[in-house]
């Protein structure tokens, strides 16, 4: 896959999202590269692995170019070795609401107790419905990418909000 992502992200104020979503599953992530916007990741995602490419930012944080591919477990295991300090572990689930798929993901380890919604839209005009277990939106707040999780993870500022 690969093209413009464009996406909203929002903090989560319960845990409905857990009784509505219709799929989870366990993510390991790692940055071989992230600078200037741009990342590399590796990712393991239950039995399949991915490795995907995204551009910097555009719109406020709303879109940016990625590519995706996936990859063999052997492949992303050799991978994870190259990775930066700081692997982030989640698991993400999938709730379809109004004609959209939320992504609520829940981290653990060093960002334990954020949880954080996205939602990919058609187009930056796109205004989707919200489910009520939504909060604030963060989309464009760098704190909450997780490539900034992996260096500054949420332990060390979850107090400041």
């Amino acid at each position: 896959m690969s093209g413009l992502e464009i996406e909203r992200k929002f903090l989560v104020r319960n845990s409905d999202y857990k009784r509505l979503a219709h799929r989870s599953y366990r993510i390991k992530q790692g940055y071989i590269c992230s600078g200037g916007g741009k990342t590399v990741r590796v990712r393991q995602r239950d039995e399949q692995g991915f490795l995907t490419i995204k551009g910097p930012s555009l719109d406020g944080g709303l879109s940016r170019y990625e590519f995706e591919k996936e990859i063999s477990l052997d492949e992303a295991a050799k991978l994870f070795d190259l990775c930066e300090p700081g692997i982030i572990d989640k698991t993400r689930y999938l709730v379809d609401y109004e004609g959209y798929t939320f992504e609520v993901d829940e981290f653990y380890g060093e960002n334990d107790g954020l949880v954080v919604a996205e939602v990919e839209l058609k187009s930056v005009n796109d205004n989707p419905k919200l489910p009520p277990f939504l909060a604030q939106e963060v989309t464009g707040d760098r704190r909450y990418y997780n490539s900034h999780l992996r260096q500054n993870p949420f332990c060390n500022w979850k107090d400041s909000l």
